[in-house]
């Protein structure tokens, strides 16, 4: 075999061995450490997915501990991070309130956040989208924008649509709602808000809200109605009421429609995030993300529950139908 023969075959080598080869290189000694904090076990498997196809197996390379807690108890953390025995290495949040929780407890252990209600520079969570600086980054959304789609999408399956009522957590959701009411004016509706703060809200805000005779439902983001999406999905269905909310899981829960980000491709967003941080890069030097894909989805049996047939124009631009 001559010099280039021998050339090209060391570059097949390398190029067929992947990942795998070059991160065994680079992680010799201990597995790293990585808090990850949701509610969603679906979450933390999507997450593991992504991490698994960038090289780093758990139970070999990574340990990945997961709180599913909705508010982060600040002094446990602050705790976990001390730990000379078992050092963390990166800390991954979902939601903005365990984003400021992390970034109240520690400046130094980079803080990888997914969060789809705020805006990461006016809510202080980084200097620039560019350049977030101190020690966090990850995926935010901030597309509020996105509940006119919603709203058009309500009408094009609903066509007599003219009283809209809004399921959302005031303390989050405020520019979604502003958004909302524009979205509405221009499309002739109506909306009638109601709020929630937990859980426990989510039966009496429904009575409230059916007080004003709604034709039918918007749900807003946030991390209460993240966990309340099957809860929120019943009694929607339970009184005839046709819904649609962003996030993509909602018409897996039984909602009738949903328009929003994939939450499998955001979690493997950050496992992009975590990798880059475990091979030696500044958490504060990666750019701020945005979701790159997003879907709608319509749950057909909800819609034959309700009543409904959905126009071709809809069902044809759906990127999964549950029948």
């Amino acid at each position: 075999m001559n010099r280039r023969d021998t050339v090209i075959a060391l570059l097949a080598i390398g190029a067929t061995a992947g990942p795998f080869a070059a991160f065994a290189q680079q992680q010799p000694g201990k597995a790293r450490r990585i808090l990850l904090y949701t509610t969603s076990a679906q979450a933390r498997d999507w997450f593991v997915a992504g991490m698994r196809d960038l090289g780093w197996i758990e139970g070999r390379n990574i340990t990945v501990k997961v709180n599913a807690a909705q508010e982060v108890d600040e002094a446990a953390l602050r705790s976990a991070l001390l730990d000379r025995n078992q050092p963390v290495d990166v800390v991954v949040m979902a939601a903005a309130l365990r984003i400021r929780a992390a970034m109240n407890v520690t400046e130094t252990v980079p803080i990888v956040g997914i969060d789809l209600e705020s805006d990461p520079v006016a809510g202080g969570f980084v200097k620039s989208l560019a350049r977030p600086g101190a020690n966090v980054s990850g995926v935010w959304m901030d597309l509020p924008e996105l509940t006119g789609k919603h709203l058009q999408l309500l009408r094009e399956a609903v066509p007599p649509l003219r009283r809209v009522g809004v399921v959302w957590d005031d303390r989050f959701a405020g520019p979604h709602f502003a958004h909302a009411e524009t979205a509405a004016r221009a499309l002739n509706m109506t909306l009638s808000s109601v709020a929630i703060h937990g859980v426990a809200d989510i039966a009496g805000a429904m009575e409230r809200m059916l007080a004003q005779r709604p034709q039918a439902l918007l749900v807003l983001s946030s991390p209460t109605v993240f966990v309340s999406l099957p809860r929120i999905a019943e009694l929607a269905r339970d009184h005839r009421l046709p819904s649609v909310c962003l996030f993509s899981t909602y018409a897996d829960a039984g909602g009738f429609l949903s328009y929003g980000p994939d939450f499998s491709s955001m979690y493997r967003q950050l496992a992009g995030y975590v990798d880059r941080i475990l091979k030696g890069a500044r958490v504060g030097d990666l750019p701020i993300e945005r979701p790159t894909r997003f879907e709608l989805v319509i749950n057909l049996k909800t819609a034959k529950a309700l009543g409904l047939t959905i126009p071709q124009s809809v069902r044809q631009r759906a990127d999964r139908v549950i029948e």
